[in-house]
């Protein structure tokens, strides 16, 4: 390929509105051209990585057994609304009416799709196990679409299914997709993580996210250090402390915080670690009627450390809350507690609430909380002597390092990172729903086991320039690059010679079946290079009339910080040897 029969553009300093460094350095590498909030036209330079990546994750997933089909980006409403997702996805589903006022959607994912498609035409035990996997853009629409494509609106994904007999097969399933994806992430060169996490609107019982190490990531990854465990922030579990509860050693006492609402005002002001307070949070549940109308709300009070986060998806699995919760109005906080936020706490509620205490709050003794007053807050509280033990103790604030590992096995490390892939195993979630059945031996139905697996295609360019990139641009790795060698002739248009090396090599590295890229556009020295290392080629080789006629070239690879001198001759095997490399 020759420059100028491509297209190559790049910018000096990135738009305003470029918020990361992967944004930024793809908007001024040409990669990619924004459109609208969240919605981006990929360059061609932005295409072929793109083409690259797709290329190792259609090997693979044929490897591993995958069957490729594509299903439409437009998909009928009335498939949605078996499963309940029609209602249930939220609005990042994006609803719309054709000409004859019937409901469609633009697909996120195809769970919906693919399962009519298995119930129609895997009828019999003898058709399974089958896995059917396509690439194709997905929409979804985001409340606020930011850092480029690593969280736009329209976006590139590959989603298999997976459809077998029995939840043994379906494990099975499960565990190839999980190696398939583990030796794409190896062969794409991005150093990565798998780790538990939570199925969220997908469903099933089984999940892991592969989370590419980036200190710029949105995920917080929970991992011990010295063992195997690993997991997202939503999943990771919070251990009980392992001494039992201390007696009690104060009084309990109404003190006067005047103005301080929060836990960390409060320490400051009575001279205590943050650790000794706790803070409550408000949640209400509504129980509905046949007509749709509310019937009965429960008001919950939860009680966290002072140091330690509410995770509101840990929360949504307790007892009571796990059918849909919200957090209480003003109004109802101040029925129940006769106060603001700010100084609420479970001692003298007006109205009867549900106390849940994280596990932590639970071993506590002589705490501090709010007194349901404003300005002031209880001190030397103990559960037992000054308040009834909580009505349920449950594990539901977020990890944080230093914690103990749940497999004993040391402590609690974080690091940032940025997901690529989900698997799911589903069961029988969307077979049941959608009446997926295939006879069995005995001619009696049996519904499907079903597992789902995502790749976020676009999302990986973002991932590895997070992960890969240097003051001078993007260092991608060496199997995704737009191209792998890139020939730069100082001089192409003026030496005769000069050229007629460039393109004797260029030849030579296209019949070697080597994706290389000769810049004959002319350009100075230091404005070809600076394109060259922004946009991240592994290789580069300097032609130039001086080095000719000493018959050597320049070899510099892009994580290299200077040039070496190479024999013209040598070229060719060398550059074979370091791609083979």
């Amino acid at each position: 390929m020759k420059a100028t029969q491509f297209f190559v553009s790049t910018l000096k300093e990135a738009p305003a509105d470029a918020e990361v460094t992967s944004h930024q350095l793809m908007m001024r590498a040409g990669f990619i051209k924004r459109l609208g909030a969240g919605i981006y036209s990929y360059m061609p330079m932005g295409l072929r990585v793109i083409r690259r990546i797709e290329a190792i994750i259609r090997e693979e997933m044929n490897r591993a057994g995958g069957i490729e089909l594509l299903m439409p980006v437009v998909q009928p409403a009335e498939l949605w609304q078996e499963t309940g997702r029609f209602q249930k996805y939220g609005p990042e589903l994006l609803r719309l009416k054709d000409r004859h006022d019937r409901d469609f959607v633009i697909q996120p994912t195809s769970e919906e799709v693919i399962t009519d498609i298995a119930r129609q035409e895997l009828r019999s035990y003898r058709a399974l196990p089958k896995n059917f996997y396509h690439i194709q853009t997905k929409f979804r629409d985001e409340r606020r679409p930011r850092f480029g494509v690593m969280r736009g609106r329209e976006f590139t994904m590959k989603d298999a299914y997976s459809f077998d007999r029995d939840v043994e097969a379906a494990s099975k399933s499960y565990d190839r997709m999980f190696a398939a994806y583990t030796r794409i992430f190896e062969r794409m060169g991005l150093t990565f993580r798998a780790v538990a996490a939570d199925n969220g609107s997908i469903g099933g019982v089984r999940s892991h996210e592969f989370q590419v190490i980036a200190d710029t990531g949105e995920d917080a990854i929970i991992y011990c250090p010295t063992s195997d465990y690993a997991a997202n922030i939503e999943m990771a579990e919070a251990m009980a402390p392992s001494t039992p509860r201390s007696a009690s050693a104060a009084a309990l006492a109404k003190t006067q915080t005047p103005g301080k609402s929060t836990c960390e005002d409060v320490a400051e002001l009575l001279g205590v670690p943050l650790q000794r307070t706790v803070k409550s949070l408000v949640l209400a549940t509504d129980e509905t009627s046949a007509a749709g109308d509310v019937a009965k709300t429960t008001v919950w009070l939860l009680l966290v450390r002072g140091d330690h986060a509410l995770n509101e998806i840990k929360t949504s699995k307790v007892d009571g809350l796990n059918k849909g919760f919200r957090f209480a109005t003003g109004a109802e906080i101040e029925a129940h507690f006769g106060c603001k936020p700010g100084y609420l706490g479970p001692i003298g509620a007006k109205q009867a609430v549900k106390v849940v205490a994280d596990r932590t709050v639970a071993q506590m003794s002589d705490f501090i909380c709010g007194a349901n007053d404003a300005d002031f807050h209880y001190t030397g509280v103990n559960w037992g002597r000054d308040l009834p033990e909580p009505d349920l103790v449950a594990d539901i604030r977020n990890v944080v390092a230093g914690d103990p590992s749940p497999d004993g096995r040391g402590v609690l490390a974080i690091q940032r990172g940025i997901e690529v892939g989900h698997v799911f195993l589903l069961g029988s979630y969307y077979s049941e729903k959608m009446n997926a059945t295939y006879l069995d031996e005995n001619g009696k139905p049996q519904l499907m086991q079903m597992g789902c697996y995502g790749i976020g295609v676009t999302r990986i360019l973002g991932a590895a320039i997070e992960q890969n990139f240097d003051a001078r641009g993007i260092v991608w790795p060496a199997s995704i690059a737009p191209f792998s060698v890139v020939i730069c002739p100082i001089g192409y248009d003026r030496s005769a010679d000069v050229k007629a090396a460039a393109d004797q090599l260029h030849g030579e590295l296209q019949a070697a079946g080597i994706d290389v890229m000769l810049d004959d556009r002319g350009e100075r020295p230091g404005a070809m290079f600076a394109d060259w290392e922004l946009i991240g080629v592994p290789h580069r080789v300097v032609l130039s009339d001086r080095g000719l006629k000493e018959g050597q070239a320049e070899y510099q690879g892009r994580r290299d910080t200077q040039a070496t001198a190479i024999a013209v001759a040598d070229l060719l095997p060398s550059l074979k040897a370091k791609l083979g490399a």
